[in-house]
């Protein structure tokens, strides 16, 4: 969005991308553009036979004028590149991120750093190559990546990363002891072992600081990995979906039947073959190398094949989390979880799904790693329990309301399970029987609540409640409730989201709990 003068802090610099930038962005173009000029060029004067000698003479004569052309037209595409590099320009100061660019046309872009959701940096193949980064910025409210910043060194990518999410979690500029302390207060912060009792293992963490290319000392949280995916198991996931199972099944099926046909070639089943091996590819390439870290600006993800990404989740961002528990890899103990951030899962996001993905495949330990730094307070004291009764428990066990006995008509497998419980901190609701989901929303982050009933229910007096948050991949909801029930939790509910959202802001969520701490 434009920004006004007043917006910018004239006192901090501003710097340039790499100059290579413009060459990672366009090699595509500039390679296709000499490929068919040079080959349209060639085909136009190379000739099978020459008649003489003096015909050689003319081509090559002839074929000057279209490789000067040539030239001219290369020259002009790196001047081009040369004017994108050199009004291209990004400031960082403490309110706000600004990114100026375009030559002929001028565009001024600023995000507000205590907006930012989330910074992924990201690393397409050619970037690599050259050891260069792109900064991707996820804004509230914006739908999709609001700005971006492209391209400049890996190393420095990381560093205004950390600064950027240290401001925007409340952090304030520091030096000495002053910064010492606070790296202090944000290890005790981020320490799983006093903020949940997920897990009893994580040994404590220890940020350091380190400065900014501004001289500004900021928050350099230290990372550990708390989960990680094999590329066997991310294989073996891939294996058994549905959608490869059944795909695959079928592309059997159709070749078994049309090998009776007198004119069948094997050819014809590659389409299908295809499709399916592009799904594949595609959550290889995505899930490959997958990395989950806690720090002290929240959960860190990386992964990748060809294109390699490094994202940031802060928990205090988090506005639903589902744990996915297919049928197929229920017997191998493997979950999935995904989350509403705002800003990532909105109407033509782009990437949001690989995005909203905290983990693609885990183990139950994995599940409880990554829940104890995206929730790091379930709101119970026997979490573990808690969590495996929510996950693959069945009937009212730790808290939970399930849906009466006499919707079994409507889910004859699923009744027993459907339900929800409400913790100190979190609404939790379970569903599914063969294809398991359990969906976690703080209730500070319910944006709305919806009651329902549709003719079938109405004729088992049941209900079923909505929780609106974010746009994502999550739909929280709790099926199939006793009328009475579902209107209990639609009102009680409303009063808990209304005095949590005035007794939390967790925009600047380091900033809240190093008062607390100080408190």
């Amino acid at each position: 969005m434009p920004h006004t003068q007043d917006d910018t802090n004239t006192r901090e610099p501003w710097h340039r991308v790499h100059p290579v930038s413009p060459l990672v962005r366009g090699w595509i173009a500039v390679v296709a553009i000499a490929f068919v000029y040079g080959q349209n060029t060639l085909s136009s004067f190379i000739e099978p036979e020459l008649s003489s000698p003096e015909d050689g003479f003319m081509m090559g004569e002839s074929l000057l004028i279209p490789i000067l052309i040539g030239s001219g037209i290369l020259i002009v595409i790196l001047l081009g590149f040369l004017g994108s590099w050199w009004f291209t320009k990004y400031q960082i100061t403490d309110r706000h991120v600004n990114v100026n660019s375009g030559m002929v046309f001028r565009k001024q872009r600023q995000a507000r750093i205590d907006r930012v959701q989330s910074i992924d940096i990201a690393q397409p193949l050619v970037a690599r190559i050259f050891g260069l980064a792109e900064l991707r910025f996820d804004v509230a409210d914006s739908g999709s990546a609001a700005m971006s910043l492209a391209f400049i060194k890996l190393s420095e990518a990381q560093e205004l990363r950390n600064t950027i999410l240290a401001r925007a979690a409340g952090l304030k500029s520091s030096t000495g002891q002053q910064h010492t302390e606070v790296s202090t207060q944000l290890t005790t912060v981020m320490d799983p072992e006093t903020t949940t009792h997920l897990q009893t293992s994580l040994p404590q963490q220890v940020p350091s600081p380190a400065p900014t290319s501004a001289g500004v000392q900021t928050q350099q949280a230290s990372e550990r990995v708390v989960a990680m995916v094999p590329l066997g198991r991310l294989i073996g996931s891939l294996l058994l979906r549905p959608v490869a199972i059944f795909g695959l099944v079928a592309i059997i099926a159709v070749g078994v039947a049309m090998s009776m046909v007198e004119d069948f070639r094997p050819l014809f089943l590659l389409p299908g073959l295809l499709g399916v091996g592009g799904l594949m590819w595609k959550h290889i390439n995505t899930g490959y190398n997958f990395k989950a870290a806690t720090s002290a600006d929240g959960l860190r993800l990386s992964y990748g094949l060809l294109d390699t990404r490094h994202q940031t989740v802060p928990p205090g961002r988090v506005q639903a989390i589902e744990i996915h528990g297919p049928l197929f890899w229920r017997r191998a103990g493997w979950y999935r979880v995904a989350v509403n951030v705002a800003g990532i899962g909105g109407p033509g996001a782009e990437d949001s799904e690989e995005r909203s993905v905290l983990l693609p495949v885990g183990t139950y330990e994995d599940v409880l790693a990554v829940l104890s730094v995206v929730l790091p307070d379930p709101g119970v004291q026997e979490a573990r329990d808690f969590f495996a009764a929510a996950i693959n428990g069945t009937g009212q066990d730790h808290g939970f309301t399930t849906s009466d006995p006499r919707v079994r008509p409507l889910s004859p497998l699923a009744y027993r399970r459907q339900g929800f419980a409400v913790t100190h901190t979190a609404l939790v609701a379970r569903n599914g029987a063969l294809h398991r989901t359990t969906v976690i929303v703080p209730h500070e982050r319910t944006q709305g609540i919806r009651l329902s009933q549709g003719p079938l229910a109405r004729r088992f007096n049941v209900a079923e409640v909505g929780l609106a948050t974010t746009a994502g991949p999550v739909t929280p909801v709790v099926k199939q409730l006793d009328v009475e029930e579902a209107r209990a939790l639609f009102l009680s509910q409303s009063d808990r989201a209304a005095l949590a959202r005035k007794k939390f802001d967790t925009n600047h969520w380091l900033e809240e709990n190093l008062h607390d701490e100080e408190r």
